[in-house]
């Protein structure tokens, strides 16, 4: 599992903070259309939620500012995900804009 490392240090040494991606996908029972997607990042409590994509995007943040997940409520590209993670490492948001490609519906994420 890949892992990335946070902005505190303790006793010297960086502490590693593991990534669990999932998906979680909400549907209108009446017509079957996609509401919205949840693609998270990693585990933890948010501490803060932004708005990207005049609202057709969120995503929440840990109290060291680590990305914990991007909810799209509308169409947007993959490459938002380098927007909502701009302070993590390349290498979590090639995985991350991965991930959501592979497992996001086409009428929510445009390659």
């Amino acid at each position: 599992m890949p892992t990335a490392k946070t902005k505190t240090e303790e006793k010297g040494t960086t502490q590693m903070t593991p990534l669990e991606f999932d998906v979680n996908i909400t549907i209108d029972e009446s017509t079957g259309a996609v509401i919205a997607v949840y693609f998270q990042t990693r585990r933890g409590k948010v501490h803060e939620t932004r708005e990207f994509a005049d609202g057709a995007a969120f995503a929440d943040y840990n109290r060291d500012g680590e990305l914990l997940g991007i909810e799209l409520l509308g169409p947007c590209r993959a490459t938002i995900v380098d927007q909502l993670a701009q302070n993590e490492s390349v290498t979590l948001r090639k995985s991350m804009k991965a991930f959501v490609r592979r497992v996001g519906p086409r009428e929510i994420v445009a390659a």
